[in-house]
Protein backbone atom coordinates (compact mmCIF):
# COMPACT_ATOMS: atom_id res chain seq x y z
CA UNK A 1 0.00 0.00 0.00
CA UNK A 2 0.98 3.66 -0.71
CA UNK A 3 1.31 6.41 1.86
CA UNK A 4 0.64 9.76 -0.22
CA UNK A 5 2.81 12.46 1.67
CA UNK A 6 0.62 15.89 2.49
CA UNK A 7 0.81 18.23 1.00
CA UNK A 8 2.78 21.04 3.72
CA UNK A 9 2.64 24.60 3.09
CA UNK A 10 6.40 25.77 3.52
CA UNK A 11 5.22 29.16 5.27
CA UNK A 12 4.02 27.01 7.68
CA UNK A 13 6.87 25.71 8.83
CA UNK A 14 7.88 29.31 8.64
CA UNK A 15 5.58 30.72 10.72
CA UNK A 16 6.23 28.22 13.46
CA UNK A 17 9.91 28.19 13.82
CA UNK A 18 9.30 32.07 14.32
CA UNK A 19 6.31 30.99 16.85
CA UNK A 20 8.98 28.85 19.08
CA UNK A 21 11.71 31.41 18.91
CA UNK A 22 9.58 34.18 20.05
CA UNK A 23 8.21 31.90 23.00
CA UNK A 24 11.38 31.18 24.07
CA UNK A 25 12.80 34.77 23.81
CA UNK A 26 9.66 36.41 24.95
CA UNK A 27 10.74 36.30 29.20
CA UNK A 28 14.56 37.42 28.35
CA UNK A 29 15.31 40.89 28.85
CA UNK A 30 15.82 42.46 25.45
CA UNK A 31 18.18 44.08 26.46
CA UNK A 32 19.93 40.99 27.35
CA UNK A 33 22.49 39.82 24.30
CA UNK A 34 21.82 36.05 23.16
CA UNK A 35 23.31 33.49 25.97
CA UNK A 36 27.11 32.31 24.63
CA UNK A 37 28.23 28.96 25.14
CA UNK A 38 30.87 30.24 27.27
CA UNK A 39 30.96 30.53 31.34
CA UNK A 40 29.05 29.90 33.51
CA UNK A 41 24.64 30.16 33.00
CA UNK A 42 22.59 32.55 35.69
CA UNK A 43 19.15 33.45 35.52
CA UNK A 44 17.10 36.16 37.20
CA UNK A 45 13.47 36.62 37.72
CA UNK A 46 11.51 39.96 38.26
CA UNK A 47 7.96 40.41 38.82
CA UNK A 48 8.26 42.92 36.34
CA UNK A 49 10.83 44.82 34.13
CA UNK A 50 8.44 47.77 33.59
CA UNK A 51 10.27 49.33 36.32
CA UNK A 52 13.24 51.14 36.38
CA UNK A 53 14.10 49.80 40.19
CA UNK A 54 14.56 46.20 38.56
CA UNK A 55 16.06 47.26 35.20
CA UNK A 56 18.96 48.88 37.72
CA UNK A 57 19.03 45.77 39.75
CA UNK A 58 19.31 43.61 36.57
CA UNK A 59 22.29 45.95 35.84
CA UNK A 60 23.57 45.47 38.79
CA UNK A 61 23.64 41.87 38.81
CA UNK A 62 25.03 41.94 34.78
CA UNK A 63 28.29 44.13 36.00
CA UNK A 64 29.74 41.62 38.39
CA UNK A 65 28.56 37.99 36.28
CA UNK A 66 29.97 39.49 32.80
CA UNK A 67 32.85 40.35 34.51
CA UNK A 68 33.65 37.01 35.52
CA UNK A 69 33.29 36.33 32.10
CA UNK A 70 29.43 34.21 32.57
CA UNK A 71 26.04 35.04 30.90
CA UNK A 72 23.27 36.37 32.64
CA UNK A 73 19.48 35.58 31.30
CA UNK A 74 16.52 37.92 32.25
CA UNK A 75 13.07 37.00 32.69
CA UNK A 76 9.98 39.47 33.01
CA UNK A 77 7.02 37.17 35.29
CA UNK A 78 4.73 40.50 33.89
CA UNK A 79 3.06 40.77 37.76
CA UNK A 80 2.22 36.88 36.68
CA UNK A 81 2.53 33.94 39.75
CA UNK A 82 1.95 31.80 37.27
CA UNK A 83 4.27 32.65 34.50
CA UNK A 84 7.27 33.31 36.56
CA UNK A 85 7.11 29.80 37.91
CA UNK A 86 6.55 28.12 34.56
CA UNK A 87 9.54 30.84 33.42
CA UNK A 88 11.68 29.38 36.29
CA UNK A 89 10.96 25.78 35.55
CA UNK A 90 12.39 26.04 31.67
CA UNK A 91 15.24 27.71 33.43
CA UNK A 92 15.96 24.72 35.68
CA UNK A 93 15.93 22.39 33.57
CA UNK A 94 19.32 24.09 32.26
CA UNK A 95 20.88 23.59 35.35
CA UNK A 96 21.87 27.17 36.08
CA UNK A 97 24.78 27.91 38.43
CA UNK A 98 22.88 30.16 40.63
CA UNK A 99 19.19 31.70 39.58
CA UNK A 100 17.78 35.43 41.35
CA UNK A 101 14.62 35.79 42.07
CA UNK A 102 12.58 38.51 43.26
CA UNK A 103 8.86 36.72 43.50
CA UNK A 104 5.66 38.15 42.66
CA UNK A 105 4.04 36.05 45.27
CA UNK A 106 5.85 35.80 48.67
CA UNK A 107 3.77 32.40 49.32
CA UNK A 108 3.31 30.98 45.71
CA UNK A 109 7.22 30.87 44.67
CA UNK A 110 7.69 27.97 47.33
CA UNK A 111 7.30 25.40 44.48
CA UNK A 112 9.68 26.69 42.99
CA UNK A 113 12.04 26.62 45.47
CA UNK A 114 11.65 23.28 46.49
CA UNK A 115 12.69 21.88 42.94
CA UNK A 116 15.79 24.10 42.79
CA UNK A 117 16.43 22.81 45.89
CA UNK A 118 16.03 19.48 44.78
CA UNK A 119 18.11 20.17 41.68
CA UNK A 120 20.54 21.67 43.61
CA UNK A 121 20.73 25.04 42.03
CA UNK A 122 20.92 27.92 44.93
CA UNK A 123 18.39 30.50 44.76
CA UNK A 124 19.14 34.07 46.02
CA UNK A 125 16.17 36.19 46.46
CA UNK A 126 16.32 39.57 45.63
CA UNK A 127 14.42 42.83 46.87
CA UNK A 128 11.28 41.11 47.98
CA UNK A 129 11.72 38.37 50.39
CA UNK A 130 9.94 35.18 50.15
CA UNK A 131 8.00 33.05 53.17
CA UNK A 132 10.13 30.18 53.10
CA UNK A 133 13.77 31.84 53.85
CA UNK A 134 15.12 27.93 54.90
CA UNK A 135 14.60 26.94 51.12
CA UNK A 136 17.02 29.75 49.66
CA UNK A 137 20.66 30.58 50.16
CA UNK A 138 20.32 34.36 50.90
CA UNK A 139 17.81 37.20 50.35
CA UNK A 140 19.30 40.32 49.71
CA UNK A 141 16.30 43.52 50.42
CA UNK A 142 16.38 46.96 51.01
CA UNK A 143 15.44 47.78 54.54
CA UNK A 144 11.94 47.94 54.07
CA UNK A 145 10.59 48.69 57.39
CA UNK A 146 12.43 51.54 57.25
CA UNK A 147 11.63 52.87 53.98
CA UNK A 148 7.84 53.29 55.15
CA UNK A 149 8.92 54.35 58.48
CA UNK A 150 10.80 57.72 56.80
CA UNK A 151 8.10 57.93 54.47
CA UNK A 152 5.53 58.75 57.37
CA UNK A 153 7.98 60.43 59.24
CA UNK A 154 8.59 63.03 56.37
CA UNK A 155 5.27 63.03 56.25
CA UNK A 156 3.76 64.14 59.27
CA UNK A 157 6.68 66.76 59.51
CA UNK A 158 4.83 68.77 56.44
CA UNK A 159 1.24 67.18 57.53
CA UNK A 160 1.01 66.05 61.44
CA UNK A 161 -2.95 66.14 60.93
CA UNK A 162 -2.86 64.65 57.67
CA UNK A 163 -5.50 62.35 56.34
CA UNK A 164 -3.80 59.63 54.20
CA UNK A 165 -4.79 56.36 52.10
CA UNK A 166 -2.55 53.83 51.63
CA UNK A 167 -2.06 51.77 47.74
CA UNK A 168 -0.23 48.94 49.53
CA UNK A 169 0.52 44.98 47.66
CA UNK A 170 -0.28 42.06 49.73
CA UNK A 171 1.47 39.48 47.90
CA UNK A 172 4.69 40.71 47.83
CA UNK A 173 7.15 41.31 51.28
CA UNK A 174 8.85 44.14 49.94
CA UNK A 175 5.77 46.15 49.98
CA UNK A 176 3.97 44.17 52.96
CA UNK A 177 7.13 46.01 55.19
CA UNK A 178 6.94 49.31 53.89
CA UNK A 179 3.18 49.76 55.07
CA UNK A 180 4.38 48.16 58.26
CA UNK A 181 6.75 50.81 58.19
CA UNK A 182 4.33 53.46 57.58
CA UNK A 183 2.08 52.40 60.01
CA UNK A 184 4.53 51.78 63.02
CA UNK A 185 5.72 55.73 62.79
CA UNK A 186 1.52 56.88 62.19
CA UNK A 187 0.73 55.31 65.40
CA UNK A 188 3.52 57.44 67.20
CA UNK A 189 1.41 60.68 66.12
CA UNK A 190 -2.53 60.40 67.13
CA UNK A 191 -3.60 63.29 64.85
CA UNK A 192 -2.90 61.41 61.70
CA UNK A 193 -5.62 59.48 60.66
CA UNK A 194 -5.26 56.40 57.77
CA UNK A 195 -8.48 56.63 55.94
CA UNK A 196 -8.43 53.65 54.30
CA UNK A 197 -5.70 51.25 52.37
CA UNK A 198 -6.21 49.19 49.08
CA UNK A 199 -3.92 46.38 47.54
CA UNK A 200 -2.84 47.74 44.09
CA UNK A 201 0.02 46.33 41.77
CA UNK A 202 2.91 48.83 42.17
CA UNK A 203 2.40 50.54 38.47
CA UNK A 204 1.37 53.52 37.62
CA UNK A 205 -1.52 52.45 35.35
CA UNK A 206 -2.80 50.79 38.08
CA UNK A 207 -2.43 53.12 40.89
CA UNK A 208 -4.14 55.59 38.71
CA UNK A 209 -7.86 54.80 38.90
CA UNK A 210 -7.17 53.99 42.57
CA UNK A 211 -6.24 57.08 43.63
CA UNK A 212 -9.27 58.76 41.61
CA UNK A 213 -11.41 56.12 43.37
CA UNK A 214 -9.74 57.56 46.70
CA UNK A 215 -10.32 61.15 45.85
CA UNK A 216 -14.20 60.64 45.06
CA UNK A 217 -15.03 58.56 48.39
CA UNK A 218 -12.98 60.42 51.20
CA UNK A 219 -13.25 64.22 49.73
CA UNK A 220 -11.16 65.22 53.14
CA UNK A 221 -8.26 63.26 52.14
CA UNK A 222 -4.72 65.12 52.02
CA UNK A 223 -2.00 62.80 51.86
CA UNK A 224 -1.24 59.44 50.11
CA UNK A 225 1.40 56.60 50.54
CA UNK A 226 1.77 54.66 47.58
CA UNK A 227 4.39 51.49 48.09
CA UNK A 228 6.63 52.87 45.34
CA UNK A 229 7.53 55.84 42.55
CA UNK A 230 5.85 54.01 39.43
CA UNK A 231 2.00 53.84 41.82
CA UNK A 232 3.42 57.73 43.19
CA UNK A 233 3.11 58.45 39.50
CA UNK A 234 0.22 57.47 39.07
CA UNK A 235 -1.38 59.13 42.37
CA UNK A 236 -0.54 62.32 41.29
CA UNK A 237 -1.75 62.00 37.74
CA UNK A 238 -5.34 61.07 39.55
CA UNK A 239 -4.67 63.97 41.53
CA UNK A 240 -4.08 66.73 38.79
CA UNK A 241 -7.12 65.19 36.84
CA UNK A 242 -9.45 65.66 39.84
CA UNK A 243 -8.07 69.81 39.68
CA UNK A 244 -6.28 69.31 43.46
CA UNK A 245 -2.61 69.75 42.69
CA UNK A 246 -0.48 70.85 46.05
CA UNK A 247 -3.61 69.65 47.86
CA UNK A 248 -2.80 66.58 48.12
CA UNK A 249 0.87 65.10 49.74
CA UNK A 250 2.53 61.80 48.08
CA UNK A 251 5.32 59.76 49.88
CA UNK A 252 6.58 57.28 48.60
CA UNK A 253 9.48 54.60 48.60
CA UNK A 254 12.44 53.84 45.51
CA UNK A 255 14.40 56.64 44.65
CA UNK A 256 13.91 56.60 40.89
CA UNK A 257 15.12 59.36 38.55
CA UNK A 258 11.36 59.53 38.03
CA UNK A 259 10.59 60.13 41.45
CA UNK A 260 13.37 62.89 42.11
CA UNK A 261 12.22 64.72 38.58
CA UNK A 262 8.59 64.52 40.37
CA UNK A 263 10.44 65.80 43.60
CA UNK A 264 12.09 68.91 41.79
CA UNK A 265 8.77 69.54 39.92
CA UNK A 266 6.70 69.93 43.31
CA UNK A 267 4.71 66.61 42.44
CA UNK A 268 5.56 64.35 44.94
CA UNK A 269 7.17 65.34 48.72
CA UNK A 270 9.97 62.89 49.36
CA UNK A 271 11.02 59.52 48.04
CA UNK A 272 12.44 57.19 50.26
CA UNK A 273 16.02 56.01 47.77
CA UNK A 274 17.09 52.02 47.64
CA UNK A 275 19.93 51.15 46.09
CA UNK A 276 18.88 48.77 43.36
CA UNK A 277 22.39 47.85 41.83
CA UNK A 278 24.08 47.68 45.15
CA UNK A 279 21.34 45.34 45.83
CA UNK A 280 22.33 43.43 42.10
CA UNK A 281 25.78 43.82 43.24
CA UNK A 282 25.95 42.16 46.55
CA UNK A 283 24.09 39.64 45.29
CA UNK A 284 26.19 38.28 42.35
CA UNK A 285 28.83 38.38 44.50
CA UNK A 286 26.89 36.36 47.02
CA UNK A 287 26.46 33.57 44.46
CA UNK A 288 30.00 33.26 43.55
CA UNK A 289 31.29 33.60 47.04
CA UNK A 290 28.95 30.16 47.67
CA UNK A 291 29.98 28.51 44.61
CA UNK A 292 33.49 29.02 46.04
CA UNK A 293 33.09 27.25 48.84
CA UNK A 294 32.26 30.50 51.19
CA UNK A 295 29.95 30.70 54.13
CA UNK A 296 26.78 33.14 52.47
CA UNK A 297 25.24 35.35 55.63
CA UNK A 298 21.54 34.53 54.74
CA UNK A 299 19.90 37.62 55.17
CA UNK A 300 21.05 41.18 53.93
CA UNK A 301 20.04 44.06 54.59
CA UNK A 302 20.86 47.31 52.50
CA UNK A 303 19.80 50.70 53.75
CA UNK A 304 17.53 53.37 52.14
CA UNK A 305 17.56 56.88 52.32
CA UNK A 306 15.08 59.68 52.33
CA UNK A 307 15.46 62.25 49.06
CA UNK A 308 13.48 65.18 48.99
CA UNK A 309 13.90 68.57 47.14
CA UNK A 310 17.31 69.20 49.06
CA UNK A 311 18.79 65.79 47.77
CA UNK A 312 17.02 65.17 44.61
CA UNK A 313 19.40 66.65 42.13
CA UNK A 314 22.42 64.36 43.70
CA UNK A 315 20.45 61.20 43.01
CA UNK A 316 19.96 62.18 39.55
CA UNK A 317 23.21 63.03 38.57
CA UNK A 318 24.43 59.71 40.62
CA UNK A 319 22.25 57.81 38.33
Amino acid sequence: MKFRTPNINPFLHFGLAVSVAAFFLSGCDRGSSAPSAKGKLFGVSFQTMNNPFFVDLNKGLKAVIEAKGDRLVTLDAQFNSLKQMNDLADLLQQQPAAIFINPVNWEGIRGTLIEAKRKNVPVIVVDAPVSDPDLVLCQVASDNVEAGRLACEALVKVNPNAKVVILGYSVNKACIDRVAGFRSEAAKHPALRILDTQDVKGTTEAARPVMRDMLGRFPELDAVFPINDPGALGCISAIESAARPGQVTVVTVDGSREGAAAILSGKLHSTSAQFPREIGRIAAEKAYEHLAGKTVAKDITVPVKLITKENATSIIEAK
